[in-house]
């Protein structure tokens, strides 16, 4: 009875996998439907989504970064999410990010405020070529502005719900050149 028990224990181990580790559960999975019902729904909350696919380097490299970053600043009104530009190519020709296997705009970051973009990184030049872009913890947190968008989004939650739901969370820290947003280009 007991080898019995104990080789079924070892059989059962051996066929369990441990699951796929998929990041923070803070970080919300976009997909083609959900992203824009998300930026409408409630205006006062600043997103910053990573569009991103399994095959570039940097985006393997990044995404332990990412990972880190919406643990240290995710809070009610500063959420960060994440959109697999293989699986939802329509989202990703939605917002000018290529999915082509020799693309240098993977992995790619967009900060949403007010339901609309304010930038991203890495830029495009003229030609619409990704500038180069170092995607480590400080160059996002200096060029996101994180440290101040995490102290406004915390004032906005001791404020609690006296705010109008249409009120953006924060002046765009970089803003995107002539006001436009890159789906207006």
């Amino acid at each position: 009875m007991g080898l019995l028990y104990i080789t079924l224990c070892i059989v059962f181990l051996m066929m369990c996998k441990p699951p796929l580790y998929m990041g923070p559960e803070n970080i919300k999975y976009f997909n083609d439907k959900t992203i824009d019902e998300e930026l409408e729904w409630d205006k006062r909350v600043t997103w910053i989504v990573k569009f991103f696919a399994s095959w570039p380097n940097d985006c393997q490299s990044f995404a332990l970064i990412y990972a880190d970053l919406s643990l240290k600043y995710n809070c009610t009104w500063l959420n960060f999410g994440k959109v697999d530009v293989r699986c939802y190519a329509n989202v990703s020709t939605w917002y000018k990010v290529s999915t082509s296997p020799l693309t240098k705009q993977l992995p790619m970051l967009i900060l949403f405020q007010g339901g609309k973009e304010v930038m991203w990184q890495p830029q495009t030049d003229k030609k619409g070529r990704a500038v180069s872009w170092t995607f480590s913890e400080e160059n996002v947190i200096r060029e996101f502005n994180l440290n101040e968008l995490y102290q406004q989004a915390k004032k906005l939650s001791k404020a609690g719900d006296n705010i109008p739901k249409e009120q953006p969370v924060a002046p765009s820290p970089t803003s995107v050149s002539d006001g436009e947003s890159k789906k207006e280009k």
